[in-house]
């Protein structure tokens, strides 16, 4: 390939580097691949991102996310901007599950490390370049469509209900911030339809500090498998299981572990789906919920700031329920990762369904979220609400 070839192949991209020696670091190790235009100052990135036609696929931050150039650039680029290209972090250190949820907080960011990704980061690069638009199949049970009929409720409905509700809104507030200190609002990165990542908003109705104590409550959690025997396997390598033992003393399948005994693999299997922790969370008489909390969760109250979200367009009235970033990435498997195809909800069919009953496992309200996504219409979503109201005082304190 010509030299020539080459430069009309290459990749255009914008770097934003405060480290001039770094941003030539980086230039020499995708020259052959990415034509790279730096800027080193928020000024800079201004000047070339006001433009009327950005010229670039993609945007590279390798800059600190606490500096100018960092998360309050990309807020500013894409906020005020409404800057289109998707932003790519490059990152030095090991990025904590809390960073990478503020990095990822705009749709279509990507976090890779600077060194040991360059191979992905060039193949999202190409994709993006040279997209292959593929067949849509409108009349598929799982193709990600929201009918005009329901966004038109969601807005009309959303908007009306604030401007009745404001004031009592205001009085809760109020009350809120008589019980315990603290913001009157309680925000936290939700995912939801195409498993894009919302703020979700709610009346606060926990202590200020009941993300941090969450670790400490798992063992608390309804949906917990119980991991209740472990060991088990390890303790007692020849024990047999229920289907073993039946059809007589010895093991019909068998696993080596890793210090060379034989085990029974159906009791391991099950043992290891008993300690896997549960896609969801939910926790009975939770200590960190106030006294007004409480009243709020029961009667969801505390759920009246999601109309924002509905108004928005990160929400719908009717829905599957958006999900924290912990439980949404366990649900990234064949059987499960449907339920992100339908919008997210303030209630759905699962609220609905089950919910208050205190006997609903986590398949089933996994599988009802996958029955909500194949079949959802306007006809449903007004039958859900209806059955909502009813739903609303529950008598679980969850």
């Amino acid at each position: 390939m010509s030299p020539e070839s080459q430069t009309q192949a290459r990749i255009p991209v914008l770097l934003l580097a405060p480290d001039e020696a770094e941003a030539q670091c980086i230039q020499r190790e995708f020259t052959e691949a990415l034509d790279i235009t730096v800027a080193s100052t928020l000024e800079q990135a201004l000047a070339i991102c006001g433009q009327s036609a950005v010229p670039f696929t993609a945007i590279l931050n390798a800059a600190d996310p606490a500096s100018g150039l960092g998360l309050r650039l990309v807020r500013l680029l894409k906020d005020e901007l409404h800057l289109a290209q998707p932003i790519f972090w490059l990152t030095k250190k090991t990025v904590t599950p809390a960073l990478r949820a503020v990095l990822l907080e705009r749709p279509g960011s990507e976090v890779f490390a600077a060194s040991g990704e360059q191979e992905c980061l060039l193949t999202r690069l190409h994709f993006l370049a040279q997209p292959y638009p593929l067949p849509v199949d409108a009349s598929s049970p799982y193709s990600l469509r929201i009918p005009l009929s329901k966004r038109l409720m969601d807005v009309v409905v959303a908007a009306g209900a604030l401007v009745v509700l404001s004031p009592v809104l205001l009085v809760l507030g109020a009350l809120i911030k008589l019980e315990s200190r603290g913001p009157v609002f309680y925000y936290s990165y939700r995912v939801g339809a195409g498993y894009r990542i919302f703020k979700f908003w709610k009346l606060r109705s926990m202590r200020s500090d009941a993300d941090k104590l969450l670790d400490s409550m798992k063992s608390l959690n309804q949906y917990h498998a119980g991991a209740g025997e472990p060991g088990i396997a390890a303790a007692v390598p020849n024990a047999l299981c229920a289907a073993c033992a039946a059809s007589g003393s010895q093991c019909q399948q068998q696993l080596v572990n890793e210090v060379g005994q034989l085990i029974c693999e159906q009791r391991y299997r099950s043992q290891q789906k008993a300690s896997t922790a549960p896609a969801f969370i939910k926790i009975a008489n939770d200590p960190r919920v106030t006294k007004l909390g409480r009243f709020l969760r029961n009667t969801s109250i505390d759920e009246l700031p999601q109309l924002f979200n509905v108004l928005r367009g990160d929400m719908s009235l009717v829905g599957n329920r958006p999900l924290p970033l912990y439980e949404a990435e366990k649900l990234l498997t064949d059987g499960y990762s449907k339920r992100f195809i339908a919008p997210a909800g303030i209630t759905g069919l699962w609220q609905v369904s089950r919910r208050g009953k205190g006997d609903m496992s986590e398949e089933q309200r996994k599988a009802l979220d996958v029955e909500y996504a194949r079949d959802y219409s306007l006809k449903k979503d007004f039958e859900i609400i209806l059955k909502t109201f009813p739903a609303l005082f529950q008598k679980e304190n969850v």
